[in-house]
């Protein structure tokens, strides 16, 4: 994971391999809670294949994130355990792909969410495309894709946090 363990709402965002989408909604979660003053509560991100463990945030991912005020620093790719989805109080996944994967790992697991279910505007069920098969313009959607979806993250957040 991208962050030591910490009290509070543990948040953890999931893609394929842990160097594009997620990672990148990880640090757009940090900074909005930041902005918001939001405390108590704790993002990282994870992948749910291990064939980039350790890597770095993708290049392209780090440039958008950058050209839009966001930290790109410290972050290794990292695969889910069944033990990081036990200890996360919200597991978001980016496409169903991801969610079907985690539920091999955790097969009771009620906590696990689509980022898109976060966004009013997005149709349900809808994932986010993984954009490392383009070029950056798929980067910058996905960042708009991923900001649309945090007013809704951080609600979520506020509830668990009263809970």
């Amino acid at each position: 994971m991208s962050e030591t363990a910490g009290d509070g709402v543990h948040v953890i965002f999931v893609c394929l391999g842990n160097i594009c989408r997620s990672p990148m909604a990880e640090r757009v979660a940090r900074a909005r809670a930041e902005a918001e003053g939001l405390e108590g509560v704790r993002f990282t991100s994870a992948g749910v294949s291990s064939e980039e463990s350790g890597n770095p945030i993708d290049p392209r991912a780090r440039t958008v994130l950058a050209a839009h005020g966001y930290s790109t620093q410290g972050h290794r790719a990292h695969q889910i355990t069944a033990s990081d989805l036990a200890s996360a109080d919200l597991v978001i996944g980016l496409e169903p792909f991801h969610l079907e994967r985690m539920r091999r790992l955790a097969p009771d697991a009620d906590h696990l969410h689509l980022l898109t279910e976060f966004d009013p505007e997005a149709e349900p069920g809808s994932g986010i495309d993984d954009p490392w098969y383009g070029g950056p313009e798929g980067f910058e959607g996905t960042l708009s894709a991923i900001e649309a979806a945090m007013p809704g993250v951080l609600a979520r957040v506020r509830e668990l946090q009263r809970r």
